[in-house]
């Protein structure tokens, strides 16, 4: 790995540190930019987001797709995850911690408003940051975009129903318009960006030129994820600042469930004896979340200044950090799985 992969959690904390501060100091300017949205979906950090992603799409080679069919097991895993456990111990786990085991540190409406945040989280399954993550375990691309692109045609019917059963509210507002356009930017577009690249740079029938191109974008790779970052840790700056112990508490129950969901993904991965190029991604999809979504959803229901939307950029705060870990863990733990 580069120097940029290498100290990505050494980047990550001066981003944080980078945008509490700009924050602080500059509160109108990210207002500004915070209003730079359609259908409560940020336009700055989509430009982010795509500049993250580009380059892993640019990998993606479409006439290996068909091989996916081979080995489902990964697919099957992916689903069974996100959609039939996280939701459920993500509100099992808010449910505890702020209504049991932190019932007499906060007030009951701001526990309720941290809760609803840890539950979009949960239903929100990674669609962007994972192709990062499955870059980093050397996962394979291609098998990757067909794993997020089966949880995004779920997330579509799926997401609305188990998050209103999950919060209680069965008259939920689920705005369809953030959740279509966020798809559609962070996923979409880019991969229609870079199948269109490759096929370019295919026709000109040089070996070095794909290779060539992507040693250039790499780094505005990190770039990317660093700027998203800053940005939403701007955004909630002064909240931040002002319940520094909140971000503690909302911290513990999404560490646990992130921990948590990995070490049931990847036993069951060994235990499907799947080829690790696979396992890491279909763990690592199951394990993060689509933060976007959750955090444009949570300002939609509940406001950019709510609970619900601190909750879910302490989502940003906790996942970085550890799911660098487990890239970590992955990558030392590659001979516990069979090669391709």
């Amino acid at each position: 790995m580069g120097i940029f992969e290498r100290y990505l959690s050494v980047w990550v904390g001066l981003g944080i540190i980078l945008g509490v501060v700009m924050g602080l100091w500059q509160p109108d300017l990210f207002q500004l930019v915070a209003n730079l949205e359609i259908a409560h979906v940020n336009l700055v950090i989509a430009v982010f987001i795509w500049v993250m992603i580009y380059p892993m799409m640019v990998q993606i080679d479409f006439s290996a797709i068909k091989d996916v069919g081979k080995n489902p097991k990964g697919l099957f895993l992916t689903i069974i995850i996100n959609w039939f456990i996280k939701p459920f111990t993500m509100a099992g786990l808010g449910w505890l911690f702020f209504n049991i085991f932190f019932a007499n540190l906060v007030d009951p409406a701001s526990a309720q408003e941290y809760i609803a945040g840890m539950i979009l989280l949960g239903v929100a399954p990674c669609t962007a940051m994972v192709f990062v993550w499955s870059q980093l375990t050397k996962g394979d691309p291609n098998y990757t975009l067909v794993q997020v692109s089966v949880n995004d045609v779920i997330m579509i019917f799926a997401f609305a129903p188990i998050t209103a059963f999950l919060l209680g509210v069965s008259d939920i507002q689920v705005p369809w318009e953030t959740l279509i356009i966020s798809v559609a930017l962070y996923v979409l577009l880019p991969l229609i960006a870079g199948v269109l690249t490759r096929n370019m740079l295919n026709k000109r029938r040089d070996k070095d030129a794909l290779n060539n191109l992507l040693s250039v974008l790499k780094p505005w790779s990190m770039v990317g994820l660093l700027a998203t970052v800053v940005l939403l840790f701007g955004f909630q700056a002064e909240t931040i600042v002002s319940k520094p112990q909140v971000i503690g508490l909302i911290a513990i129950p999404l560490m646990i469930q992130t921990y948590g969901i990995f070490v049931i993904a990847y036993i069951a991965a060994k235990w499907l004896k799947l080829p690790h190029n696979i396992a890491g991604p279909a763990c690592l999809i199951g394990t993060s979340n689509f933060f976007e979504l959750a955090v444009a959803v949570a300002i939609s229901l509940f406001g950019l200044h709510s609970g619900a939307a601190l909750a879910t950029v302490v989502g940003v705060l906790v996942e970085v950090p550890v799911m660098l870990s487990l890239v970590y863990i992955i990558n030392r733990t590659q001979h516990w799985f069979k090669k391709t």
